[in-house]
């Protein structure tokens, strides 16, 4: 049975890659995977009938052919290789009457278009660089040039009755629905962006453009946008340069600067300002060789079709990879969602919380709690190459760094206190003989004063300063742990009062430049509260202390493949029982996948954090809300403490209200998903056997609530034992079920 239940997955899956490989194959021509948008592309491919019927075959061929090669399955189910062969078999089928000879060379095409995207992925993706559309226009030349010579292939006349071909599709309705839009009084460049639109499939009418706008609109308000953008600013070109402006309708070469502000605007790169500048500096580009070329290929009587779209993006992109610095003001899309907002809302939320998630885990170099007396960018020193470094000191609950008078160093509460090793590593440097000074003194012969430095990683070394006269405890190449005690806090080199001088750096020597590098898991203390922090960089004036794991929390987060998480479901009708299985797929991502609607919520570890990254699914899943309400875990627990995040928009975000907020979203964000965890109840300060944590997503827009769900977590030795989820005015509790065996 079981086998069976394999095997009919297995069959499932297939179909579906299936599917979606000719679905997609449509939608990818505008960098997209939306399959409402796919329909739209299908439909109007259909109002020439048999146009549409040779382009299908294309795409079944080029996704047969890609199947039974064996070429990899996500790759063919995005579209990537289908497109390009229906491009071929969308311009044969215009161009020639439909016979079964045209049927072979369309089935021809479609294998020749898959081999030349194989090939252009081997060649130009090595650059990670896209191939676009330039299998397309190989085939298409070579496939033009060559039937010239077939004379058993006629050339069609379809296009002189095209109300015959309108009448045939849909009758009196659909030549009327033809008629009205074409003969509709539009402003010129209204009109030629419409027809400009249709020629991408082949088409060459106003109403064909209408539907394709609007299927546009659907997948992506940026991606809309920019298609009017890119076309505004070629047709305002032509009328500065006082070119032919007729060129962009008759030769149907207008869709070049439609696929271009797309492409760099919103598809490759993060959607932004600097990305429509972009578009802005780039369209004119695509103008100037788009009539260059058009007088050379007229020559060897061929179209250029998307030629000029692909030389000046394929350049653009190539230029970016010699950047010497990285610049989060234009981006290049690291992971691609096949949405431009979707790229953007994973891209401003990585920065927010991920910008140091590859960075080696550096903790505080002292128990207890200290104060940030001097940060990044000092006052007093901290500038220039030294400018990321802090200065840490010990105030009482007056704020007072020390007892008595401070007249001497023993008086100030940091002075002799342990200075922890800030990670695992090998100590590269020591100085432990430099005398402390009097209070107000300072020595600028040995500036730093005493010091340890260690080696974490290549290009990562921390170092403390300002040590206590031979209160060092470990020598040259001894071997640390994180927390371990290396020595005591002073007053030497350039310190007119006991402090501790604290910096990461990438070179091995004291006065080496400083790392902008953050603190991993800390907590930050206000005058009524505290938060946890993670990977952040700590101010003055900052209350900080280092974070420790609780086994408890630790326990119940501690997710491994093939583990299976079942739960009794109460407050739901529909649905009693729920089984989401611990996965990882082929590039090491982590995930729970739900086997009855296949929803897949990613998740990750960072040192003593839990955090979903992503979710793939039905929003009305209990999964997705299971992703909402664990969305960061710090595995600890102090009492009322909390801990904030935010959500990317397009995970969290009401639809009605975001569909508008995604026009201005590459300018300014007025948008706000918050998520937030109090560390709420524990039944034992130091051996708890429950501990209780409370999450809230808070949907905003201008700070102002628009949408809030709330969560509660109950979690016992066994590990999470409740999930409850308070919406719509009705509790959901998923209650643990144990030992079972999906």
């Amino acid at each position: 049975m079981m086998k069976n239940m394999i095997k009919n997955k297995v069959t499932t899956d297939q179909f579906k890659f299936f599917t979606d490989s000719l679905l997609n194959s449509y939608s990818q021509i505008f960098f997209s995977t939306h399959q409402l948008f796919a329909v739209l592309i299908l439909a109007v491919t259909f109002i020439d009938f048999y146009t549409g019927l040779v382009g299908f075959i294309a795409v079944l061929t080029t996704s047969i052919t890609a199947f039974a090669l064996n070429l990899d399955k996500l790759t063919i189910a995005k579209g990537l290789f289908g497109f390009n062969g229906l491009l071929v078999g969308l311009g044969l089928g215009m161009y020639y009457a439909l016979s079964w000879h045209l049927v072979l060379i369309v089935i021809l095409a479609g294998i020749f278009s898959l081999f030349i995207s194989v090939s252009m992925q081997g060649i130009i993706g090595k650059y990670h660089l896209p191939y676009l559309s330039i299998p397309f226009l190989i085939g298409i030349w070579t496939f033009t040039l060559a039937t010239k010579h077939f004379e058993a292939l006629g050339i069609s006349e379809r296009g002189i009755y095209t109300m015959n071909e309108l009448y045939v599709v849909g009758g009196p309705t659909l030549i009327k629905i033809y008629e009205y839009f074409n003969a509709a009084t539009l402003p010129p460049v209204l009109k030629s962006y419409f027809v400009s639109l249709s020629a991408i499939l082949f088409q060459y009418n106003v109403l064909a453009g209408m539907v394709i706008a609007l299927g546009l609109i659907l997948f992506s308000r940026i991606a809309f946008t920019l298609s009017l953008l890119g076309f505004g600013i070629a047709f305002s070109f032509y009328n500065l340069i006082d070119a032919n402006i007729t060129l962009i309708e008759y030769s149907y070469i207008g869709f070049n600067y439609i696929l271009t502000a797309i492409a760099i605007g919103g598809f490759f790169l993060i959607p932004s300002t600097r990305s429509y500048i972009s578009v802005v500096v780039l369209v004119p580009l695509v103008a100037i060789l788009s009539i260059s070329m058009s007088t050379i290929f007229l020559y060897f009587h061929l179209a250029i079709y998307s030629l000029p779209f692909n030389a000046i993006v394929l350049l653009f992109l190539y230029v970016l990879k010699y950047r010497m610095d990285y610049t989060p003001r234009l981006t290049e899309v690291y992971y691609q969602y096949n949405s431009p907002e979707k790229n953007l809302y994973t891209f401003v939320n990585y920065e927010q919380r991920f910008q140091f998630l590859n960075y080696q885990t550096i903790q505080l170099p002292f128990m207890g709690i200290w104060n940030v007396s001097q940060g990044h960018d000092g006052e007093y020193t901290h500038q220039n190459q030294w400018r990321h470094a802090w200065d840490f000191i010990i105030n009482n609950s007056e704020g007072i760094q020390f007892k008595n008078e401070g007249y001497v160093v023993e008086d100030y509460y940091c002075y002799n206190k342990p200075v922890t090793a800030c990670g695992d590593g090998t100590i590269e440097e020591v100085v432990n003989n430099i005398d402390d000074n009097l209070i107000g003194d300072v020595n600028l012969e040995h500036n730093w004063g005493n010091t340890i430095i260690i080696k974490h990683a290549d290009d990562v070394y921390s170092k403390v300063s300002h040590l206590k006269k031979g209160s060092v405890a470990v020598k040259k190449g001894d071997s640390v742990k994180a927390g371990q005690v290396i020595a005591k806090c002073g007053n030497s080199g350039r310190s007119p009062y006991p402090h501790l001088h604290f910096q990461i750096q990438e070179q091995p020597y004291i006065g080496a430049a400083t790392l902008n590098y953050p603190i991993n898991n800390y907590l930050k203390y206000d005058s009524n509260s505290s938060s946890i922090m993670s990977l952040q960089i700590p101010e003055k004036d900052d209350r900080i202390s280092n974070s420790e794991n609780n086994v408890l929390v630790s326990n119940a987060y501690h997710f491994v493949p093939g583990q299976i998480l079942s739960f009794n479901i109460n407050g739901m009708d529909s649905i009693k029982r729920v089984d989401w299985e611990v996965k990882i797929n082929s590039i090491n991502q982590t995930y729970l996948y739900c086997h009855k609607t296949g929803a897949k919520a990613f998740f990750d570890t960072a040192g003593n954090q839990f955090y979903f990254s992503q979710y793939e699914g039905d929003k009305k899943n209990l999964l997705y809300y299971f992703f909402i309400g664990n969305f960061k875990i710090q595995k600890s627990f102090y009492e009322n403490h909390k801990l904030n995040d935010q959500v990317p928009l397009h995970l969290s975000f009401p639809m009605k209200y975001l569909w508008w907020h995604d026009f201005i979203a590459p300018f300014f964000q007025i948008a706000k998903s918050k998520f937030t965890l109090h560390y709420s109840f524990s039944n034992d300060q130091f051996n708890p056997s429950e501990i209780k944590l409370k999450s809230e997503m808070n949907n905003q827009i201008l700070n102002k609530a628009i949408e809030k769900i709330s969560f509660e977590i109950d979690i016992q030795s066994k590990g999470l034992e409740e999930f409850s989820i308070y919406i719509d005015n009705r509790k959901i509790t998923l209650s643990r079920i144990y030992n079972y065996d999906i």
